[in-house]
């Protein structure tokens, strides 16, 4: 009896590619070339917990109204520096104990001799409900509503999850409102770093010679500016008098300046190697124009690789930003974002008396590894058939 074991190089290969992935071989050897991504992707544990933080975060951008349970820019005096209050669930009461969200309510004192304003537990409850009616709002500038996630039962009460700042707004509903911004700023920042990168980096990859010496040189002109000082210098020279969508515009595009360099050269290199492959000689051939063999033969080829570097590239984009309204030379108030908020922690007599205006730091390290995690995973499955 003949031995029909299949002892090929590929199908050795296609082996080893079913025991990285976690499937059979047959199912392998039928297999796109994005099942295989998705497969080796779903093995990367921080990738998916990456993935996940990063939805949480996007739903939360783009649903922001309806989890913050105040208008951001509502100021109250008698809220200055209220501290966090935690919720409960639990409700013991005279008649017995029950399921209930509430938190306790704080009174505000003023020491007669420091002046110093502090809060104490009062004994009150202020109950809580999910999904409950509110404040009305605007959602997305279209309608108004008044439903939110979490809303008091009484109109009249107010609570403070992550407490309040020095004009008693509310620093939950602010840190919802300025994911939106954070978050989007990433999203266009790359965006625009993409088409710069893809357009430069293939033209100077596919045309060679002149061409490719000109945008080179570009490049690593661009790599060469001291990045900081020069974001620095182009958002000092943005007029204070701007609205808030040319300041979110212009920022956006100071930020994407530098991040398009190192994915056009990513594209150079592979568009390199791809433009003497058979399958383009054979388009070529063909008769098909240049821009139907860069789009329809090329590109879809590096599209994994562009994706997994777009990931990594966005938390730059984050920090850009954040970095920059912390400074003061970014966005601007009534704008709200991560960076606006961590401004108002550059004061030593905020930070020695409300703590939690740091908050808004954690959700920038938090989403910023989100995206580190979902990079590395990313890339590592971008070649399914590397491992």
């Amino acid at each position: 009896m003949s031995d029909t074991t299949d002892t090929s190089p590929e199908a050795g290969r296609e082996a080893e590619i079913a025991a990285s992935v976690g499937h059979r071989h047959e199912d392998v050897a039928i297999a796109s070339q994005w099942q295989l991504i998705w497969w080796a992707f779903r093995r990367h544990k921080l990738a998916m917990v990456g993935l996940w933080v990063i939805g949480l975060f996007y739903l939360v951008a783009l649903f922001c109204e309806f989890f913050a349970p105040d208008d951001p820019t509502q100021q109250n005096r008698r809220a200055v520096f209220h501290p966090p209050q935690m919720i409960h669930f639990i409700d013991n009461r005279e008649d017995g104990w029950g399921i209930r969200p509430f938190v306790w309510e704080m009174d505000r004192h003023r020491d007669p001799d420091t002046l110093a304003i502090t809060y104490e537990k009062s004994g009150e409850k202020i109950y809580l409900r999910f999904f409950g009616r509110g404040e009305e709002y605007r959602m997305w500038g279209l309608f108004d509503w008044d439903l939110h996630f979490l809303a008091t039962v009484e109109p009249r009460d107010q609570f403070f999850l992550f407490g309040a700042d020095r004009l008693g707004r509310d620093m939950f509903s602010r840190v919802m409102y300025g994911t939106r911004v954070s978050m989007s700023i990433g999203l266009v920042g790359v965006a625009i770093a993409m088409v710069l990168g893809i357009a430069l980096g293939g033209a100077s990859g596919y045309y060679g010679g002149r061409t490719d010496a000109i945008i080179q040189r570009l490049i690593e002109f661009v790599l060469s500016l001291p990045t900081i000082p020069i974001w620095l210098a182009l958002a000092a020279a943005l007029p204070p008098s701007w609205p808030v969508y040319q300041q979110y515009f212009v920022i956006t595009l100071i930020v994407s300046l530098v991040g398009w360099t190192e994915l056009g050269r990513v594209v150079r290199g592979r568009f390199l190697a791809m433009k003497n492959d058979d399958f383009v000689i054979a388009a070529r051939l063909d008769g098909a124009s240049e821009g139907r063999i860069i789009f329809r033969h090329m590109l879809p080829s590096l599209t994994s690789h562009i994706i997994a570097s777009l990931t990594l590239a966005i938390p730059l984009m984050i920090l850009a930003e954040t970095a920059l309204s912390f400074l003061g030379l970014g966005l601007q108030p009534p704008a709200i974002s991560w960076g606006v908020l961590l401004k108002e922690a550059q004061n030593i007599r905020s930070i020695s008396q409300a703590p939690w205006l740091f908050i808004p730091g954690g959700f920038v390290v938090v989403a910023v590894l989100a995206f580190n995690f979902l990079g590395d995973g990313m890339r590592d499955a971008a070649d399914p058939y590397a491992h």
